[in-house]
């Protein structure tokens, strides 16, 4: 049997304690790990005084693989975000997020994918004030910037993933009615890769605020989404939001030579310690890197014992409508899959 070795990022905050509830679930699995654990975020600077501790970068690199719990941002620590720094260092340049439905009582029709570029657009950091008369800061310019391949890179990902996961149908979501050059080059690029994947996955394109709508009214129309940086961003909370909320929302940040999989909420300080987090995205991203891995039907199995445990079961975590802690929401996903 294949042990895997994969990069431990526990994180901050709730972090460690659905960490914790993730691995439980996967030693279920009968997939075996080899776990390098190494830290980020504020566990990092308590500890060895960085963010981004040289050895847990050279982690990644060497595993190629890494499954994170989610990192606070410090202060005044050099970075704009610990994140965004490991997107940038890493080249991770797809930002996946499915939602699908598992709460009943809510959009039954739910199972979608977003892809979002995730190294470029108005989240590249490149803005600054401009002077009038004697106010330094009297207007601030934020730009975004959008390359050709990072358009196709991104776009042809989607489409790939459409083939590989058999969806049939990506939707180009852009404002090039506005935004004629940034957004209008991602339209362009995007049209021409729909083009080359024709008869295999359909394809349309719709202006951003037109597909915010659509989603909320008809969900089930989606299959694949592609958009830019910020556009994704908020997209991919509307998605979650359809599902249950950030508790239910896995992702994964795809690049050429390494993948980090991780929950899409933050490290909530404010309940750390209490045992009462939800695990459900952090196990659901634990899925993902199965999948990545090539362990299909165990993550199939994952996905399967976190609906079964939430809908069959009834064990749901506070932000859920249940009173189940972290731990033991944990161990019934686990006992669902032994």
């Amino acid at each position: 049997m294949t042990t895997h070795e994969v990069t431990l990022l526990p994180g901050d905050g709730i972090g460690p304690e659905i960490t914790a509830a993730t691995l439980r679930v996967l030693e279920a699995t009968g997939v075996r790990f080899a776990w390098d654990a190494q830290v980020g975020g504020m566990a990092a600077v308590d500890a060895r005084g960085t963010p981004l501790p040289d050895d847990t970068l050279e982690s990644i690199r060497r595993t190629r693989v890494a499954l994170k719990g989610p990192l606070t941002t410090p202060v005044g620590g050099g970075f704009r975000s610990v994140n965004v720094a490991l997107r940038k260092e890493f080249g991770l340049y797809a930002n996946v997020r499915p939602a699908y439905t598992i709460l009943p009582g809510r959009f039954e029709a739910v199972d979608l994918v977003i892809v979002r570029e995730n190294l470029e657009g108005l989240y590249i950091g490149v803005e600054h004030f401009v002077q009038v008369g004697d106010d330094p800061r009297a207007v601030a310019e934020s730009v975004a910037i959008v390359t050709r391949h990072g358009c196709e890179r991104i776009i042809r990902h989607a489409f790939e993933h459409a083939v590989r996961t058999g969806r049939t149908k990506v939707t180009i979501a852009h404002k090039a009615n506005i935004l004629k050059m940034v957004s209008g080059l991602f339209l362009e690029v995007g049209r021409a890769v729909a083009a080359e994947y024709a008869g295999r996955v359909e394809a349309n394109d719709l202006i951003i605020d037109n597909t915010a709508m659509q989603m909320v009214i008809r969900p089930e129309q989606f299959d694949v989404v592609v958009t830019t940086n910020m556009f994704g961003d908020i997209l991919s909370d509307l998605a979650a939001g359809l599902v249950g909320g950030l508790g239910l929302a896995p992702g994964a940040n795809i690049g050429a030579t390494a993948a980090i999989f991780e929950p899409v909420h933050g490290s909530a300080p404010d309940i750390a310690g209490k045992g009462v987090a939800n695990p459900a995205a952090q196990i659901l991203a634990a899925g993902m890197m199965l999948e990545h891995l090539g362990e299909l039907a165990a993550a199939r199995r994952v996905r399967e014992a976190v609906r079964a445990t939430i809908v069959d079961d009834g064990v749901r975590t506070a932000d859920l409508g249940g009173t189940a802690g972290t731990a033991a929401f944990g161990d019934a996903v686990a006992r669902r899959l032994a």
